[in-house]
């Protein structure tokens, strides 16, 4: 997947929300709290167009879950299909995902960083090494470290500094090296400050 390996800060500033979660954006919003370019410091927020309010939520979700354009348009076909609300069914399939899985498990600071863990080999899903972060787990699936990757400084960091507690869907165990999927998360479970209704408007037209 064509993955975005720009400066994380331009995207925050320009979408008003911490993306990926790290100090650096939260820094830099704080500098300068208005959107990034020439003429960031004197748009005006009040004249906002529906289509640009759409779009903005649709970039956060994508850049939150690290899902490409052509991924998060079948990813919403999918979601649209699905008996329920779509917009909940979309957010649904993006924490499914193996990467969210492994970052909500406070195995990783950041999405990034669990994708790379996930593409590396260090995850087993049901007893097998899983390489592909957009793998969508399913209730019932345990999700664990595997052996020799307990012992990084790196995970051992994660989990006794950052000390996240995993969201109520998922259940602990092993010291909290493994993780199953108790239930399917629900909207209220999902901590993404983004209003999916608009992305779903979007791609209604």
């Amino acid at each position: 997947m064509a993955r975005y390996t720009g400066p994380k800060a331009r995207v925050s500033r320009r979408l008003g929300t911490n993306i990926w979660g790290t100090k650096g954006e939260n820094i830099a919003m704080e500098k300068r709290p208005y959107p990034p370019g020439e003429h960031g410091r004197t748009r005006r927020r009040g004249n906002v167009s529906e289509y640009l309010l759409q779009m903005q939520e649709k970039q956060k979700v994508r850049f939150t879950y690290g899902i490409n354009e052509r991924q998060f348009r079948t990813l919403y076909a999918e979601a649209s299909r699905k008996t329920g609300v779509t917009g909940e069914n979309l957010l649904r399939f993006c924490e499914l995902r193996l990467d969210n899985i492994v970052y909500r498990a406070g195995w990783a600071a950041t999405r990034p960083q669990a994708r790379q863990l996930v593409s590396h080999g260090h995850i087993d899903v049901n007893g097998r090494r899983v390489n592909i972060a957009s793998y969508r787990v399913r209730k019932g699936d345990v999700v664990r470290l595997r052996e020799k990757t307990r012992n990084l400084t790196v995970i051992q960091w994660n989990m006794d500094v950052l000390g996240r507690t995993p969201p109520a869907w998922l259940e602990t165990a092993d010291g909290g090296q493994e993780v199953a999927i108790r239930e399917l998360p629900i909207r209220e479970q999902i901590d993404t400050p983004v209003r999916e209704q608009l992305v779903v408007e979007l791609y209604s037209k």
